[in-house]
This record gives structure tokens, C-alpha cells and sequence, in this order.
């Protein structure tokens, strides 16, 4: 019987923010967050590659929560243009981690806008042990910020991302490969699109993968 989500409503910057949440009843359990696609665009922590990375961490041991950032869903507010969903992101992390204080390891996940707000918030967050980002768009958004990228983790991309270029993925990872005391793996989808439709079980398996692979001694 698959484990039940609850519904759940926390404090944000800008009001309560509506989430998922499902709490791993193992002591010491790994936490994650799971970041939306763009809400202009139609993102919701609905999203099929949000739910997919959810319920991945769900299946591997975590405590994990998705939010709709502000003005989505029946989260109060209104976009915000980046800070504001940043701000909300970090307060999905705080909530978490005080819902779990033993955590062993704590992750935040991304996908598309998700994974510039997931990477910035690395930045500010130093107790950020991995992070996986799926489908950032580094020909859109600046990702210089990542000087030096703080902790190791997972890229995710498609060979036939229509919204990003191929150059833009390559700089990026030669900009963090670059890099010394960390490890960023960069994993390839073949012939997926940037909302990975009709591969998302190649895209869960790479994700399964590597969290498994940097979960095993905890």
C-alpha cells in the first residue's frame, strides 16, 4: 500500500503556502523539498516531473513536502519574479527540518524554474547536503551566482529540450566541473523533451539512481 500524502498549509513571506507532505516514521529520516515549474507558465507542485521526484524521495526514506509557491493553487501572495519564490522555498526547508530535527541529510529538488530557485537556494543554505536539477535553463536565467557551486549534486537534462540550448547545458557544467571539493553529476535523457513527456520513467530511473547511490550509508 503506497504511503498517504497530507495536505498542509504553512507560513510563508507572504501568507500560508499550500503544500504535500509526507512525514517517513524512521528515526533520522533524510529530508527533501520539491520546487515547481514556472507559475506563469502553468506550474504547480501538481506538475507530473514534481510529483514524479516527490514520490521518488517518498519511496527512498525521506520526509518530503512540495509546495505551490506563492499565488498558485491556495497559496496567498502573487509572483514575485524569483525572490519572493525563493523566499517561499526557504521556508518550505525551515518547516521540514523543524517538522524533523533528527533528519540525517537534507536535499532540495527542482524542475525548470524550480531548479534556478533550488540552486540558489544551495547557496544560502549551508546544511544542504545534495540537490538535483531537472531541466534548468541557464540560456534563460544567470547562473554565474554559483561561484562556487556549494554542494555536490545532480543535473538533469534532455538532448531534445526545445526551451534550452545544448551550448547553454555545456557551459554550465564546465562552469561547476570547474570546481574542486564537490561533484556534480550531469545525466543525459535521450530523446525527451523539456517536460520529459513519454520518458518519464527514464527520468525517474536516473533520479532513483543517484539518490540511492548517495543515500546507501546513512
Amino acid at each position: 500500500m503506497k504511503p498517504k500524502s497530507t495536505e498542509i498549509f504553512i507560513p510563508g513571506p507572504a501568507g500560508r503556502l499550500e503544500g504535500k507532505y509526507y512525514k517517513n516514521p524512521k528515526f533520522s529520516s533524510p529530508v527533501a523539498i520539491v520546487l515547481q515549474p514556472h507559475p506563469q507558465y502553468g506550474g504547480t507542485m501538481n506538475n507530473k516531473v514534481v510529483q514524479t521526484a516527490y514520490n521518488i524521495f517518498l519511496e527512498n526514506g525521506f520526509s518530503v513536502i512540495r509546495i505551490n509557491f506563492r499565488g498558485v493553487g491556495k497559496s496567498d501572495g502573487v509572483f514575485d519574479n524569483g525572490q519572493g519564490e525563493l523566499s517561499d522555498a526557504a521556508a518550505a526547508l525551515d518547516w521540514i527540518e523543524r517538522e524533523n530535527l533528527d533528519y540525517s541529510q537534507c536535499w532540495v529538488c527542482g524542475f525548470s524554474f524550480g531548479a534556478l530557485i533550488c540552486m540558489q537556494l544551495i547557496m544560502r543554505r549551508p546544511e544542504v547536503n545534495n540537490f538535483i536539477a531537472i531541466s534548468p535553463q541557464p540560456n534563460v536565467y544567470d547562473f554565474s551566482f554559483l561561484a562556487p557551486c556549494p554542494t555536490s549534486g545532480q543535473v538533469v537534462y534532455s538532448d531534445g529540450d526545445e526551451l534550452v540550448t545544448k551550448e547553454s547545458i555545456d557551459e554550465l557544467d564546465k562552469r561547476i566541473k570547474s570546481q574542486k571539493g564537490i561533484e556534480v553529476i550531469f545525466t543525459k535523457i535521450k530523446n525527451a523533451n523539456h517536460f520529459f513527456k513519454n520518458k518519464e520513467q527514464e527520468l525517474a530511473k536516473e533520479i532513483e539512481k543517484y539518490i540511492k547511490e548517495k543515500t546507501a550509508l546513512i
